[in-house]
């Protein structure tokens, strides 16, 4: 399939108004191709890695299925299903790489023991916040560079959520050098975790659901999840009590609507135009809703006496020259990682450079206290 094929993003918001309100008005509407055949019911299941508990993270998902049945008046429904219910978790891409399930919905993190290039999908230590990602996911190659990744496991993917820069995780105990890293046993998935396991930590990849059992009964010292609104859902406050920030493994994370390349290639260019709107407005609804949550989330948690800290800056050091090694040492093994880290980390270079002066000389300013 061509590359053009799996990338475009041509359709206006007029043409999509237009073409869908023909579809609403037809009881059998014509195809794009305009051949005069009826636009086909397609009946999809879509596994997704989050719990249902969690109104954000699979509300992402819900946002795509609901949207696409809506600008479908029906003739296209997915039913998503939280994490284990079908397909574990941490299998998403598995089950949609070889069919089992049409779709998915998941971070491409997860999935880094098949290429270790599927971080830069969600996002990688010291990388990209949510607006940098965004720009370089769709007008700065990256899409185009991940979906061309994505294919050799015979699924393509688009960005459908993302929650903002995420908290740097719970501790039972205060962290205060890179030394009282060592030995200590954490969830924490992607390079992150590459880079707390080149720092001495005992790294583990549980899935949503598991942490607060793993981290009250001491099967884990600590764990990352999101941020505030999330992470008071799965009660974390509850089995430790420190709460770190920031969040430096994920400034910024994409959330990925996977979608297998046969499934794909079936559907009329006109449902594949209105999955690709679907799973932007899911990717634009999602981030809002977090920045629009998380502030009383972090009140409520204070209000438990949670002891808010942030990392020092000598960790922060140490894990920045962990996490540019391990790129480094990645790019000169493995062409895949080459190709996406060099031209992600010249994006990297220029959109820091803008954002300096635009969105820290306005942060530095406005956030002041007074």
């Amino acid at each position: 399939m061509k590359r053009r094929q799996l990338i475009g993003y041509g359709l206006t918001g007029a043409a999509s108004t237009a073409a869908l309100t023909a579809c609403a008005q037809q009881s059998t509407a014509p195809s794009a191709a305009g051949d005069g055949e009826a636009l086909p019911t397609v009946r999809w299941k879509m596994a997704t890695s989050w719990p249902k508990s969690l109104d954000t993270l699979f509300g992402a998902a819900e946002i795509v299925c609901d949207r696409i049945a809506a600008m479908t008046d029906g003739r296209f429904t997915i039913e998503p299903y939280a994490g284990g219910e079908i397909v574990p978790p941490l299998q998403v891409l598995d089950a949609v790489e070889e069919g089992s399930m049409e779709c998915g919905h998941s971070a491409s993190y997860y999935y880094v023991g098949k290429s270790a290039a599927l971080a830069f999908g969600t996002t990688v230590p010291f990388g990209l916040n949510a607006q940098q990602q965004n720009a370089w996911l769709y007008h700065g190659g990256g899409l185009e560079l991940m979906q061309k990744l994505y294919a050799t496991f015979n699924t393509i993917n688009f960005p459908a959520g993302n929650t903002g820069v995420q908290m740097g995780g719970w501790f039972k105990k205060e962290i205060n050098t890179a030394a009282d890293l060592q030995g200590l046993k954490m969830r924490i998935p992607g390079l992150g975790g590459q880079v707390m396991a080149k720092l001495g930590v005992n790294v583990q990849n549980l899935p949503g659901s598991e942490i607060f059992l793993a981290l009250e009964r001491g099967a884990i010292d600590a764990a990352e999840w999101v941020g505030p609104y999330d992470d008071e859902k799965l009660g974390l406050q509850k089995a430790a009590q420190f709460y770190y920030y920031p969040g430096w493994w994920e400034p910024g994370p994409s959330f990925d609507m996977l979608i297998n390349l046969d499934a794909w290639n079936s559907l009329p260019a006109l449902y594949q135009e209105i999955v690709k709107t679907a799973c932007m407005e899911s990717n634009i609804s999602t981030l809002a809703k977090y920045d629009a949550v998380n502030g009383a989330a972090l009140q409520s948690l204070l209000a438990a006496n949670v002891q808010i800290k942030p990392f020092s800056n000598e960790i922060l050091a140490a894990a920045e020259k962990a996490a540019f090694e391990i790129y480094e040492e990645n790019a000169s093994q493995d062409a895949d990682f080459k190709e996406i880290y060099d031209q992600w980390v010249s994006f990297r270079t220029s959109i820091y450079g803008w954002n300096r002066i635009n969105e820290l000389g306005f942060a530095s300013f406005s956030n002041q206290a007074t």
